[in-house]
C-alpha cells in the first residue's frame, strides 16, 4: 500500500514514528489521540498543529503551555472538530445543507478569535479556547433563563 501511495502521489513513505522529526508546516494528527507528550514535543519541527483526532495532547493543561513556550500554534482539539457535531445537529430537525456549512464556515472567526486571544494575553490556545466556549455557554444559559418561564406557560397551558 505504501508504495503505491508513493508511486501515485510522489510522497516518501517514512516510519510511524519519525512523523515527529519532519520538517514541515503543519502536524496535522487524524486518528490518534495523545500523540503530543513529553516524548514528542522535543522533536516537533512545525509551526502549528491542527487536525481531526481528539484528545490531541496527552495532559492538555502542561502540553499547551510547552507548545506556546516553543511557539507552535495549537489548534484546540475540541474547536476544529465542531464541524462534525454541527452536523449532526443540524440533522436532528429538518437538515438544511446549506444552514449546516453555514454554521462549520463559522469555526474558522471562532478559531482566528482564540488564536488572537491567546496571543494577546499570552495563554495557550486551550485556556483561550475554554474561555471562549464558557462565554457562550454562560450567554446561551442567560437567554434560555430569560426565554424559560414563558415556555413553561404555554407548556402548562396546552395540557
Amino acid at each position: 500500500l505504501m508504495e503505491i501511495a508513493a508511486k501515485e502521489y510522489g510522497v516518501t513513505p517514512i516510519k510511524e514514528d519519525a512523523v515527529y522529526d519532519q520538517d514541515v508546516d503543519i502536524y496535522a494528527p487524524c486518528a490518534l489521540g495523545a500523540t503530543i507528550n513529553d516524548d514528542t514535543i522535543p522533536r516537533l519541527k512545525c509551526s502549528i498543529i491542527a487536525g481531526a483526532a481528539n484528545n490531541v495532547l496527552k495532559d492538555p493543561d502542561k502540553h499547551s503551555k510547552e507548545l506556546l513556550d516553543r511557539g507552535i500554534l495549537y489548534a484546540p482539539d475540541y474547536a476544529i472538530n465542531a464541524g462534525g457535531l454541527i452536523n449532526v445537529y443540524n440533522e436532528l430537525d429538518d437538515y438544511n445543507k446549506e444552514r449546516a456549512f453555514s454554521q462549520a464556515e463559522a469555526i474558522y472567526d471562532i478559531l482566528m478569535d482564540i488564536f488572537y486571544r491567546s496571543d494577546k494575553e499570552n495563554i495557550p490556545t486551550t485556556i483561550a479556547s475554554d474561555r471562549k466556549a464558557e462565554e457562550r455557554i454562560n450567554k446561551i444559559a442567560s437567554l434560555k433563563s430569560f426565554y424559560l418561564p414563558n415556555r413553561r406557560k404555554t407548556i402548562l397551558k396546552g395540557r
